[in-house]
């Protein structure tokens, strides 16, 4: 396997991490905390973030170094992209940035209280992540 494709792969299963992380937390995980008495609520999930949230960076850093690098080894630099490129580019810097302001956000404040009030928040900024990562998917399928 040539470099592009490593990369390329790297680049795509990041994604799929981080995408499918989201999905599982949103459509899997929260429903499944209802069962929970509240102060086990707020345990699982500070664990739960507290591990995902170190995959995010990991994922969300691979496909940044991928994506910028690809951009540079094989297409020939910003100037010439494809739109498609472009709208990727622009919905993967964005969902980074949403993730930090979640990490030094919201989750910094629930790390050091752990109380219900930041995991609205969280819980919204992620569904934002997730919808712009579905969008980015569908651009790259279809772009």
């Amino acid at each position: 396997m040539d470099r592009y494709h490593l990369l390329k792969a790297a680049h795509i299963l990041s994604a799929v991490v981080w995408i499918g992380g989201m999905f599982f937390a949103y459509a899997v995980l929260r429903p499944s905390i209802a069962a929970l008495e509240p102060a086990q609520r707020l345990i699982l999930h500070r664990e739960v973030f507290r591990r995902f949230f170190r995959v995010v960076w990991v994922a969300m850093l691979t496909q940044l170094v991928t994506g910028f690098w690809m951009v540079f080894a094989f297409y020939g630099g910003m100037a010439g992209l494809e739109p498609a490129i472009n709208i990727m580019m622009t919905l993967g810097l964005t969902m980074a940035l949403i993730f930090m302001v979640i990490f030094f956000g919201p989750w910094r404040a629930f790390r050091l209280s752990p109380s219900p009030a930041p995991l609205g928040k969280i819980r919204w900024l992620v569904l934002t992540n997730l919808v712009l990562g579905t969008l980015t998917i569908l651009v790259a399928m279809l772009g």
